[in-house]
């Protein structure tokens, strides 16, 4: 069985792991142990609510309770842009016409925003290539907003998913080569690493402060404008199910989109129910996303469940795996 459970201390080999085989791009996965291990720290303080909780950062870990691998990583930060700005494009259109000639043009711009402040945001899934099948992701993704309905005053109304954009097959970033480079003077694998592991001061720096027309870029980097990476297709799949949509906001290094969706409305939050447990001594019932009702307590299993008025009744392994005992409160997603 699979569960997804709170990250810890114990989990920094795995989780870098996970991050060298992210590869390049995957901002919130960097090869930085200081980071790393800052994120982990973090996300213990944040499941026991040590922390504010618009600093709040939740790291989740999918294990293979038979073999105890971790398989994948997710997280939850609670408010972005808050201590640093959180920077995007905007893909505008500007009007431009002449009365003299009585023509009209309208053009394509990627302007500098920091419009997402204080928004939610969904990021950082990664499972490992071998074990991207049978529900592995969408059990990690899902468990994302089962731990934002547990307590959504924890969370913004509004939150975020940020895509990795485009990278050809030699690992080149086509919107990094031709546009970004030429105002940070960087090599992508540098500035990706500064923005995960410092405050960002230096995008706030350097930073284009005006419009960037699409029409005068070469064609490799207009072309992926909000284009997602192809790893990526399956997670933007997955976040449009739960009812994200692009927002026209591209990240500022490698063009990718962000989607979008309100807290309340994300299909597995507003779906979810909370009942109580009673538990049977075989598994029985549909399968469906089960999550503890705490979040200290956080843990998310897919298994048979059976939906009695409002009691759930679960197997004693899935009960086992997510910690619970009769009486227990849980949440269920069919």
């Amino acid at each position: 069985m699979l569960v997804v459970r709170p990250a810890g201390s114990p989990d920094f080999d795995a989780l870098m792991e996970l991050a060298v085989l992210s590869g390049r791009g995957f901002t919130s996965l960097p090869e930085d142990e200081p980071t790393l291990r800052a994120r982990l720290a973090l996300s213990e303080a944040s499941f026991q609510a040590g922390v504010a909780p618009p600093e709040a950062w939740y790291t989740l870990m999918l294990e293979d309770l038979e073999t105890s691998d971790v398989i994948g990583v997710a997280g939850v930060k609670a408010g972005v842009g808050l201590k640093r700005p959180h920077f995007s494009f905007r893909v505008v259109t500007l009007a431009q016409s002449s009365p003299t000639l009585e023509k009209r043009f309208d053009h394509r711009a990627l302007v500098l925003v920091n419009e997402c402040a204080g928004w939610s945001e969904v990021g950082s899934l990664f499972l490992r290539p071998e074990r991207r099948m049978g529900g592995a992701g969408r059990l990690l993704a899902q468990s994302r907003y089962m731990l934002i309905g547990l307590e959504p005053q924890r969370f913004a109304e509004m939150v975020l998913a940020e895509l990795r954009g485009w990278f050809d097959e030699d690992g080149g970033c086509p919107f990094w080569d031709h546009v970004a480079s030429k105002f940070f003077r960087l090599e992508f694998d540098e500035a990706d690493m500064m923005s995960a592991s410092t405050d960002g001061q230096f995008i706030l720096d350097l930073a284009p402060r005006h419009p960037i027309y699409a029409e005068l870029l070469p064609e490799q980097a207009s072309a992926v404008l909000g284009r997602v990476h192809r790893e990526g297709e399956a997670a933007r799949a997955m976040l449009e199910t739960e009812g994200f949509r692009y927002q026209g906001l591209i990240d500022i290094f490698d063009a990718g989109p962000t989607v979008a969706a309100r807290r309340d409305d994300i299909k597995t939050v507003r779906e979810a129910r909370r009942l109580r447990v009673k538990i049977g001594e075989d598994a029985f019932g549909e399968e469906a996303l089960v999550s503890t009702g705490e979040v200290a307590r956080f843990r998310a299993v897919r298994a048979p469940v059976l939906i009695d008025g409002e009691s759930a009744i679960l197997g004693r392994d899935a009960a086992q795996a997510l910690g619970i005992h009769e009486g227990d409160m849980v949440r269920v997603k069919a």
